[in-house]
């Protein structure tokens, strides 16, 4: 804790003061080994003294002796690896935590972010009721007030406005089923401005990957990449980022003695693993990869087999990187030719290789550019679909690609299907509604089929004038689900644009940042918290970086009056008067839609990925049996 100084001198821990005489005064060398014995002495002795510098740490719940404990499993919530938490529950309280020793994925680890997902859900700044400024203040309400008040208010402003004055911002860390239940809500509500913070990371990997080779997302496994003979890292640091997942690489390099390869601005602490680091300068990553490809072209090391079998376009991309001969890659990158040519030998020869990023190469405004360059380099040395080959894009949430998959996006329907008449003709028969129903809910034919606003822009549409902006008029409400918002780096523009709503909804299990930038853009009426569980709190499915689709179970009950994702969009569906549509084929326990069934329906529609034919009982036995 930091202590407010009252003079010049700083204030000294417990420890420095018990200290500080031996320090201050010199001895000679025979003084000191006399008093080295006494020295040990007293160390020892320190363990009796409270010390300012280190305190026991209380349990929040410790484990209670004699009461049976019963093991669930659930998903770490931090990044995208997908690690399994193995949960000790006793009486209904989360008691205990264990890495699970079967994951394929962590194999019994856990890194200190995912070692401490317990107190997500004990945590004393949790929201416990639903809140309302009142006058400048935040006052207690109920459910009932808070879905009313929030209700009246959205449909007043689509009454005026059109449905595309509302903005729905949903986030990652969604389940798959609270991701597609907020998507469905915003369609039938009747826009396409629902967006998550996808937009702002790996957006451009999804469009870059899928744009070369159909599916934006990881090609290979975690356990994959230890099968490669070269790792290649380039925007990316897994070993703060993504710990678990360095423990594959680490094997890679340990066991298969192979080559590995960080290529970043920084010497990172993954650097510090690599057998060879190359420095290149910020934003210089084409001219880097494009460097590569003109040493693998010039001696002969692309897979021409590969290449004259399953790719489309190679020599298009001859003649581009033509333009980057050592000398120029060196002036744009600061990589000497040398370097390079040596990691692109290894790269094109030493082979199963893989190719890994993850935001050092997507955040740029040439990101998807970017995305692109990695992937034409991977298909030239014939190192993607084999084991230990790929490209491998670890992500930041541990439901990002999820929530990318299942359309919370502005550009798509669930599973990318796009906004075309034949999609919203797909998902209408899916819903067991016609087509000219969800039709009559837009504006215009035009805007149910145009992409709505991205998330990085929202406040654009609060503060432009009308006949800049495709829709009826200005944006004048947000439901805000989950921490997306966090993410947006532009806060004095979202200062400005959270004071020019009309109503400013948000959902989460903490007071987040936006709670606070309301009241700091002078926000006193029409404003709400609504207290959201915990992922732990409830059930569902989640997708790791590398498409694992994993079962979390429910571990605790919601503490006080908190709901899950499911319960919140099912009572605004409810307030609208879609409810019933909506969840002809879902049951619902309560106020509570059943997660189960919103997959059932999920599978119904999902023809497009990889996701037809997982069923809650699969993910369920999988989860059940990952020691098998």
């Amino acid at each position: 804790m930091l202590t407010k100084r009252k003079s010049g001198q700083a204030n000294r821990t417990r420890l420095q003061t018990l200290m500080g005489t031996v320090a201050s005064a010199p001895i000679d060398r025979r003084t000191f080994l006399r008093r080295s014995g006494l020295a040990a002495g007293g160390m020892a002795a320190l363990g009796s003294f409270q010390l300012g510098t280190v305190q026991k740490a209380a349990a929040i719940s410790p484990p209670q002796p004699g009461v049976p404990i019963e093991l669930k499993k659930s998903v770490c919530t931090h990044c995208a690896v997908g690690c399994t938490v193995t949960a000790e529950v006793q009486n209904g309280v989360w008691t205990g935590q264990e890495p699970s020793w079967d994951s394929p994925i962590n194999r019994g680890s856990h890194c200190a972010k995912g070692a401490s997902v317990r107190e997500l859900v004990h945590s004393d700044r949790r929201l416990k009721y639903p809140m309302k400024l009142v006058g400048g203040r935040w006052e207690r309400i109920s459910w009932d007030e808070a879905i009313n008040g929030i209700g009246d208010k959205m449909m007043e402003i689509r009454q005026a406005s059109g449905p595309d004055s509302v903005y729905w911002m949903g986030s990652a860390k969604f389940s798959n089923e609270g991701t597609y239940l907020f998507r469905k809500l915003a369609a039938f509500w009747g826009t396409n401005n629902q967006d998550h913070q996808a937009r702002i990371c790996h957006s451009t990997t999804v469009s870059g990957v899928a744009n070369t080779w159909g599916y934006g997302a990881m090609t290979n496994s975690f356990n994959d990449i230890r099968n490669s003979k070269t790792m290649v890292i380039m925007g990316g640091n897994p070993a703060e980022a993504h710990p678990i997942s360095l423990q594959h690489l680490l094997e890679g390099k340990e066991l298969n003695h192979a080559n590995f390869v960080v290529i970043d601005p920084r010497f990172t602490r993954t650097a510090a693993h690599a057998t060879e680091y190359v420095r290149l300068r910020s934003g210089t990553d084409i001219a880097v990869l494009w460097g590569m490809l003109w040493h693998i072209f010039q001696n002969g090391w692309e897979d021409k087999e590969f290449i004259a079998q399953r790719v489309y376009g190679m020599d298009e991309v001859r003649k581009e990187v033509e333009k980057y001969p050592p000398d120029e890659v060196e002036r744009i990158s600061g990589v000497p030719g040398e370097q390079l040519k040596r990691v692109a030998e290894l790269f094109a020869t030493q082979k199963p290789a893989t190719l890994i990023w993850c935001m050092g190469q997507t955040q740029h405004t040439v990101g998807t550019a970017n995305v692109r360059a990695s992937c034409i380099l991977c298909l030239a040395t014939g190192n993607i679909g084999k084991p230990g080959t790929g490209a491998n894009i670890f992500r930041g949430h541990d439901n990002v690609q999820g929530a990318t998959d299942i359309g919370l996006d502005v550009v798509t329907l669930p599973f990318y299907y796009g906004l075309t008449e034949g999609a919203w003709n797909h998902w209408a028969r899916v819903w067991e509604v016609s087509y000219e129903d969800l039709l009559s809910r837009f504006e215009s034919k035009d805007i149910m089929e145009t992409p709505g606003i991205p998330l990085t822009r929202w406040f654009d549409a609060t503060m432009l004038p009308k006949d800049q902006i495709e829709q009826r008029d200005n944006l004048r409400a947000m439901f805000v689900q989950g921490h997306a918002s966090n993410s947006i780096t532009r806060i004095p523009e979202s200062v400005k644009g959270l004071a020019k709503l009309d109503l400013l909804v948000v959902a989460d299990p903490h007071p987040t940042t936006w709670a606070a930038l309301a009241v700091q853009a002078g926000r006193t009426e029409n404003t709400y918290l609504l207290p959201v569980c915990t992922q732990f709190e409830t059930s569902g499915s989640r997708v790791a970086s590398n498409r694992s689709i994993q079962w979390g179970e429910q571990i605790v009950a919601p503490s006080f009056e908190q709901k899950d994702d499911y319960q919140v969009v099912y009572r605004m569906a409810q307030k609208f008067g879609y409810a019933e549509q909506m969840f002809k084929n879902i049951a619902v326990e309560g106020d509570r839609p059943v997660p189960e069934d919103i997959l059932r329906e999920m599978n119904r529609g999902s023809w497009s990925t990889g996701y037809c034919g997982q069923s809650p009982e699969r993910l369920k036995a999988h989860m059940k049996n990952q020691h098998k």
